[in-house]
């Protein structure tokens, strides 16, 4: 145990340092390493309880990891690297490997996506019967779907907001491409609940040269894309915790009925910022 430590304070940093990422032989042997200024490999492995044939290894690993370096005498030493310059870059590390594997099953699953919606189309055999209605739970795939939906639309994009009110940054980036591509966008907003920081998300669409107008309140969450396909969010009525169930449509009378309903909505709303 180093002179530094209490047993307490060994045990706090020892559980710790394997929290971010060391194991339990690398742990010991760097807090052995920070209470001294060098040390011999094989003085060091019986300090941190490390089997002297695994002490070699688990230096190895902990130059590796940036937390030791080697000092060259007649003997190859080792000493620690400062915590405050060691765990900063080794956290780094960690962030920018995580990030690098991400983006590369990112990519193996955009990949996968093709053949298996390939596989997935051939096993149905063409359209089933209620292939046009699809009932989602699950909030991040309600998500994918509207996004994707919102990335495809070419005329048209209408929508009951109602809360709970998401603010994405690629909703809104998406919400404004489709804008400057020419797609008349018209938003009905149910304004008894809007804070500050969702009208100026809205102030800023407006000027962006979105159509806005507030209603007291709303059914129901739609979002309707070139008048036939979209998504209807309605709130649960069974469970004790609020939970939307949305139900995505791909079906001209669907989306005809739809937008009668918006169109009914919009004509009794008033203009965004207007007082009732």
């Amino acid at each position: 145990m180093t002179p530094e430590l209490t047993e307490v304070e060994y045990e706090r940093s020892w559980k710790a340092l394997q929290n971010l990422g060391l194991n339990a032989w690398e742990a010991r042997t760097y807090l052995v390493l920070l209470g001294h200024s060098r040390f011999k490999a094989l003085d060091l492995a019986p300090r941190a309880g490390v089997p002297r044939q695994k002490i070699y290894h688990v230096l190895d690993s902990l130059m590796e990891k940036g937390f030791a370096r080697v000092i060259q005498d007649r003997t190859k030493l080792f000493s620690a690297v400062e915590p405050n310059l060691a765990i900063p870059a080794y956290l780094t590390r960690k962030r920018q490997q995580a990030e690098h594997e991400l983006t590369d099953q990112a990519r193996k699953a955009n990949n996968l996506l093709e053949d298996l919606n390939n596989f997935y189309s051939e096993g149905k055999g063409g359209r089933g019967t209620l292939d046009f209605l699809r009932i989602i739970v699950e909030p991040t795939q309600t998500a994918a779907e509207y996004r994707r939906m919102l990335s495809e639309v070419r005329g048209e994009y209408l929508e009951f907001s109602r809360p709970p009110y998401a603010v994405d940054p690629l909703d809104e980036k998406l919400v404004r491409q489709a804008r400057l591509q020419g797609v008349v966008c018209r938003l009905l907003i149910e304004s008894g609940t809007l804070d500050g920081p969702h009208r100026q998300r809205l102030s800023e669409y407006a000027a962006a040269g979105v159509e806005i107008r507030q209603a007291e309140s709303l059914p129901l969450k739609l979002a309707l894309f070139d008048g036939r396909s979209g998504l209807i969010a309605l709130l649960d009525p069974v469970v004790s915790k609020p939970a939307w169930t949305a139900l995505v449509f791909d079906h001209a009378g669907m989306g005809e009925a739809m937008r009668h309903l918006f169109e009914d909505r919009w004509e009794r709303a008033r203009d965004f910022g207007e007082s009732s």
